[in-house]
């Protein structure tokens, strides 16, 4: 653990460092308060021990800089002059702790041993949070999605509430987390809330939480998504799933920021940010009836639309090269590439499932093909399987599936029988005039 004494007395400097690499600690000193910037930078502590009173700059003033620039690091403020206005200061700016000198041996190693528990934490947090920001990362540089950029860039600081709108699988929740990372709420908790994934009748314990004894089974209290969410982000994905008697509630909670656990009857206030998802017509719902309209409109205020796969295809070799990487890391395997002509075919497929879809391809070559370059055999295969899926399950004029299914059929077969007619005439079962007619009338060479 590396750590830094910024002092202009080289008493100070020296005890301290002699104290602190007896305990094992790699430790350096600066003693001239207008290099210290340089030599923080340099060194890349995890802690700063800085006396308030140096030589040119202020303690105070270093220590806003400091926390500007490195965040993670934490600092010691020591000092033998200042009053508790510069502690309370010092503190205010993110100082973990305020020395007075004559230093106490027992309290510096009390205090760097805190300052070790907080910065390991913080550097697990730190990494736990850039894996969830390059989960939520929006990928692509077509004209959509740089639009929808400039729109979380506009929207985010601000507290109104958007709906996300789109078609399943087209990244609605990358925005609204976005969303959330740029405003001034991304130190708190983003919540995600399906409803379409949870049962009627658990909607409204999972979302406002019980007491115990609220119904069968509740043996203590448990609290809800909305109050996991308070100071942060409550995102409702899907909210055209919600009942009625949910939407209700979120009302309530919309314009009077208070809600109530299942049984009890204790008012909670609460301070998020909603934002919500459909692919649902909500002006449609809210016209019969099946959703409220006065929701819509509280929700409806900022409205962005994510874009289809197929409006951005220039953004798909991209998108491949995302999920590769962030697959094999997944699975902890080395990562595989697309060939050229392979990220050219797959640009020009159709993925009605969108990104999501996208995604579940790039799994499932890399779980099918045997290689590191993933070639367009590979894909002729797998692509083979989804276009059978999506064959049978397409809905069209029974006439044209029918004639669609014996060009199949009878393609398939003459490649079996290495295209003899004869051949392929007997396997069938079939004369070799009627088959050659049949041929002729599907239009098969």
């Amino acid at each position: 653990m590396r750590i830094i004494v910024i002092d202009d007395e080289y008493n100070i400097c020296s005890s301290l460092k002699d104290i602190l690499e007896d305990e094992g600690y790699q430790v350096e000193t600066c003693m001239e308060s207008r290099k210290a910037l340089e030599e923080v930078r340099r060194f890349q502590p995890a802690i700063i021990l800085l006396d308030v009173r140096l030589d040119y700059f202020n303690g105070i003033d270093l220590l806003e800089q400091f926390k500007k620039e490195f965040p993670q690091i934490q600092v010691i403020m020591i000092s033998g002059h200042s009053g508790i206005k510069e502690a309370v200061k010092a503190i205010q700016l993110g100082a973990l702790d305020f020395l007075e000198k004559p230093l106490s041996l027992h309290k510096v190693r009390i205090a760097v041993q805190n300052a070790i528990k907080l910065a390991k934490m913080s550097n697990s947090y730190h990494r736990l949070k850039e894996q969830v920001d390059r989960k939520y990362e929006i990928i692509g540089n077509s004209m959509a999605i740089n639009q929808i950029r400039k729109l979380i860039d506009r929207v985010a600081p601000t507290e109104a509430k958007v709906l996300i709108r789109g078609e399943s699988g087209t990244g609605k929740e990358l925005i609204a987390y976005g969303i959330h990372n740029q405003s001034s709420r991304a130190n708190g908790t983003f919540v995600k809330f399906n409803s379409a994934a949870i049962p009627n009748e658990l909607i409204e314990s999972e979302l406002f939480g019980y007491e115990k004894g609220a119904f069968t089974g509740a043996n203590k209290s448990k609290p809800g998504k909305v109050e996991e969410a308070d100071g942060g982000t409550l995102f409702f994905d899907e909210i055209g799933d919600m009942t009625l008697n949910a939407q209700a509630k979120i009302l309530r909670l919309i314009q009077e920021g208070e809600f109530e656990r299942l049984g009890d009857n204790k008012t909670r206030k609460i301070d998020i940010r909603i934002l919500a998802a459909t692919h649902q017509d909500l002006e449609k719902m809210a016209a019969n009836g099946s959703f409220r309209e006065d929701l819509y409109y509280r929700l409806n205020v900022l409205p962005i639309t994510s874009p289809a796969l197929r409006d951005r295809p220039e953004d798909i070799p991209l998108l491949l090269d995302h999920f590769a990487a962030q697959i094999a890391e997944e699975q902890g395997i080395s990562q595989k590439t697309f060939q050229p002509q392979a990220k050219v075919k797959l640009s020009g497929q159709s993925f009605p499932g969108n990104v999501r879809q996208l995604r579940n391809l790039v799994e499932r070559l890399y779980i099918l093909t045997d290689g590191q370059e993933i070639t367009v055999a590979d894909l002729e295969l797998v692509l083979l399987d989804q276009k059978d899926k999506d064959f049978w399950n397409e809905t069209v004029d029974f006439k044209i599936k029918k004639r669609d299914f014996e060009k199949k059929y009878l393609t398939n077969q003459l490649r079996l029988h290495d295209n003899n007619l004869s051949q392929t005439a007997r396997a069938l079962n079939l004369q070799v005039s009627n088959l050659s007619r049949k041929l002729k009338d599907l239009e098969l060479e």
